[in-house]
């Protein structure tokens, strides 16, 4: 019997998100957007002192072609050409950084993920060497001083890590966040001229892929906050392309809490149970979790918080825990849109949402409910990865996405509207503010910086 032709498809474009619980590749056909093929895997995080998070970045380029390999299978089962391949994007965690051996690729140590506090006396360090410390940066970079950006993480590499300081001295050591170590890990391996381009990460496709084709020529200006924000460089699409800017919201622990439950407290087996049992309530009956395990980002970027979890009584249970930590996300997304309300002067008038904890439909109805504005959500979540996808395969050299209107294929959307009155909602955010501030100042000093062999 002959073989079975393998399926006629438009050029095909890979997208790898690089998060930083998992990793994915996913397919899609860049005539049509539809999602072909998809693997994922779980990422390990490594805790080797209080407030210290890394990550092994060989492991990280492991899970890459792992998910590579799978995903190229499951395509051959399907008799899709993998060879159709031409371009892969990246969409990675932010500010996770990394220190490796440009002679040998060999990482120099682990990468220190971006909610490390590890960094904290480095930041008071520059915060009282600095001429008007927080503003000065600012206004040069649009971000506050923070233990979060990769900056301050290589400052301490390199005044900690032997290895490091070495490599540096030898010129041997390359510097990067996890998109750069993964491209240029990639570039090195992959073969038939697949084109690979970073999108940075993946607030950012998501931005791109949802906005970039209706936004307005003002948005090639800078802003800069006055609440709490960052001014951030959303995307340039070529060389000779505007820059596009936007302002954006950092939140150090949002979908991060519901694997906190399940691995830390044990309360739940796997994430999608955490919706059967806030379900079971429907409240969090005077229950309020601020996940603040690093500290406060924005609009706070207050490093002293930590995490707590107040109003309990004798009748709170671990579903309470559960339905508080879904409002949690939603309270901290609130606070966000809040602060762009007020920079902006335009309230926006409805929030769009992609990833994987949309399908929680407990989080979206909260999520509507607490900012008392519409929630539409993708029927197709991985909005991330397609906009990385669409970047990479409308990249010059590559052309094999088209980003005009009329060739982008419509997306179906799902809308959640409030279902509670204005009033309470106001209350139940009041009251989430009023925890925010009980969490503040819980860590007065920092452990001092010791050094790495």
């Amino acid at each position: 019997m002959a073989a079975a032709k393998k399926a006629v498809l438009g050029p095909l474009v890979g997208a790898v998100d690089q998060g930083t619980s998992s990793t994915r590749f996913l397919v899609f056909n860049s005539k049509t957007a539809e999602l072909l093929s998809h693997h994922q895997v779980e990422i390990k995080q490594e805790f080797p002192r209080e407030g210290w998070v890394e990550q092994d970045p060989k492991e990280i380029l492991q899970s890459v072609y792992e998910c590579i390999e799978k995903t190229c299978e499951k395509l051959g089962q399907l008799n899709i050409d993998i060879s159709n391949i031409k371009a892969i994007g990246v969409s990675n965690q932010r500010e996770t950084t990394v220190v490796w051996d440009k002679l040998t690729g060999e990482p120099l140590y682990n990468a220190v993920v971006w909610l490390d506090l590890r960094t904290q006396s480095t930041v008071e360090n520059l915060s009282k060497r600095i001429p008007g410390n927080n503003n000065f940066v600012k206004s040069k970079t649009g971000l506050p001083l923070s233990t979060y950006f990769s900056a301050v993480k290589l400052r301490w590499l390199l005044d900690n890590v032997k290895k490091v300081q070495e490599a540096v001295e030898e010129n041997r050591a390359l510097f990067g966040t996890i998109d750069s170590w993964l491209i240029w890990s990639l570039t090195g391996g992959i073969h038939g001229g697949v084109h690979c381009t970073d999108v940075t990460n993946a607030s950012r496709t998501m931005l791109f892929n949802i906005h970039s084709l209706e936004w307005d020529k003002e948005l090639c200006d800078c802003v800069f906050s006055e609440h709490g924000l960052l001014t951030t460089v959303a995307y340039k699409l070529g060389r000779d392309k505007p820059v596009y800017y936007a302002l954006e919201g950092s939140v150090a622990i949002a979908g991060a809490v519901i694997r906190w439950l399940r691995d830390n407290l044990g309360i739940i087996k796997s994430s999608e149970e955490i919706e059967k049992l806030a379900k079971e309530v429907g409240t969090s009956y005077g229950c309020y979790f601020v996940p603040a395990f690093s500290g406060l980002y924005a609009p706070y970027w207050e490093p002293s918080a930590r995490g707590i979890i107040c109003g309990l009584t004798q009748f709170t249970n671990k579903c309470h825990i559960a339905f508080a930590a879904l409002e949690a996300v939603c309270f901290q997304t609130r606070e966000i849109l809040d602060a762009m309300n007020r920079d902006c002067g335009i309230p926006l008038s409805h929030l769009q949402v992609d990833g994987g904890m949309t399908s929680n439909k407990i989080l979206m109805q909260l999520q509507a409910d607490i900012l008392y504005i519409p929630v539409v959500k993708p029927s197709m979540p991985e909005t991330t990865a397609l906009g990385a996808a669409m970047a990479a395969g409308a990249a010059e050299g590559v052309g094999v996405w088209s980003l005009e209107p009329e060739d982008l294929s419509a997306v179906t959307m799902e809308r959640f509207e409030p279902q509670i009155n204005a009033e309470e909602s106001e209350i139940r955010y009041s009251t989430w503010k009023k925890a925010v501030m009980k969490s503040i100042g819980w860590v007065t000093t920092q452990s001092p910086e010791s050094g790495i062999p």
